[in-house]
């Protein structure tokens, strides 16, 4: 497994990112989730929803959310999802897409956003089939889908409206 190399010398504070992204349509409007866990059993829900998207778009867009919400400091950052293109993503191919400059690769602005948001840290992904033994995961997926949902009825209602 691919872990993303982090110089700093700083201790590093731990954290699991569990995530998922959901469309209603694929593309359609989707809704994202994070949760993030930490070491004390705090845990903090990061939510969203966008337009004319994609559930991969969202998953991504979900792990990039988790870590901007990250008070300051240097982490080690543990992603469980059930996206393993994303994942794979993380752990295998983004070394070799920065050599390749993002060539031929989906969602390149969200990648490197990812590459950005995430530079500081140390960085490692799991994949978890259906959310299989994870109910974090099944909570995101659930809130995800009430995101995606939410947004549909606020377009709706301001159609309607209009």
């Amino acid at each position: 497994m691919h872990t993303q190399y982090n110089p700093s010398p700083v201790k590093q504070k731990e954290v699991t990112i569990f995530t998922d992204g959901s469309c209603l349509n694929n593309p359609g409007i989707g809704g994202y989730s994070a949760i993030l866990k930490y070491p004390n059993h705090k845990q903090k829900i990061v939510l969203g929803a966008e337009l004319d998207t994609t559930s991969n778009r969202m998953e991504l867009t979900a792990i990039i959310e988790g870590i901007k919400a990250l008070p300051t400091g240097i982490y080690s950052i543990s992603i469980v999802s059930d996206s393993q293109i994303t994942v794979r993503g993380i752990n295998e191919w983004l070394s070799k897409w920065i050599l390749q400059d993002f060539k031929k690769t989906k969602n390149v602005d969200l990648w490197k956003e990812y590459l950005e948001v995430s530079k500081e840290h140390m960085v490692t992904a799991q994949w978890v089939k259906a959310h299989n033994g994870h109910p974090e995961n099944e909570l995101c997926d659930k809130l995800a889908r009430a995101e995606a949902e939410r947004l549909k009825v606020m377009v709706l209602k301001t159609s309607l409206c209009s």
